[in-house]
């Protein structure tokens, strides 16, 4: 896996955490679930663990959202804005979820080039940056991110424990 690339998650992952606030992947296409979300992948350093972040194409609606957390707490670090292959979308940290690598299901390829779908410095920056002190204040208690993720990268490191041993 490579930090800062996109990829999709397994079905056994929202199998073995049934939380109900994770982003499933719940498209169908001529009767078949398709793959979404899709996320963007940073790594815990100190867990060796991924972080998913999903994004979204309804930008209108959670722009709705950003404004009201910006007229209410004058900041928001829970959505961030911007492009994914030409087009806006919304990366959606209150909702990230830790994962280990047996979980991830294949990276997200731009169909046209055959390569790997990636964002501009910038954006990587801010949405590191920003990930980050939502998980670090989620960790002392303030509530900034819907799934159980604390409970999930528990698990995840009780089952890598048991791997390794």
């Amino acid at each position: 896996m490579n930090v800062g690339h996109f990829y999709y998650l397994k079905d056994q992952y929202f199998i073995d955490f049934p939380d109900q606030y994770l982003m499933k992947n719940k498209e169908r296409i001529n009767g078949a679930f398709h793959d979404r979300p899709c996320f963007y992948t940073f790594q815990d350093r100190s867990t060796s663990l991924y972080w998913l972040i999903p994004f979204s194409s309804q930008v209108s609606k959670f722009r709705a959202i950003y404004q009201s957390k910006i007229n209410k707490f004058n900041r928001c670090d829970t959505i961030v804005f911007g492009n994914v292959l030409g087009h806006e979308k919304a990366f959606l940290i209150q909702n990230m979820c830790p994962a280990s690598r047996n979980y991830i299901k294949n990276e997200y390829l731009d169909s046209r080039a055959n390569v790997a779908v990636r964002i501009d410095g910038v954006l990587e920056r801010e949405l590191l940056t920003k990930a980050r002190r939502v998980l670090a204040l989620h960790r002392r208690g303030i509530r900034l991110i819907f799934p159980d993720v604390l409970e999930i990268e528990r698990q995840l490191l009780q089952n890598n424990n048991r791997r390794n041993s």
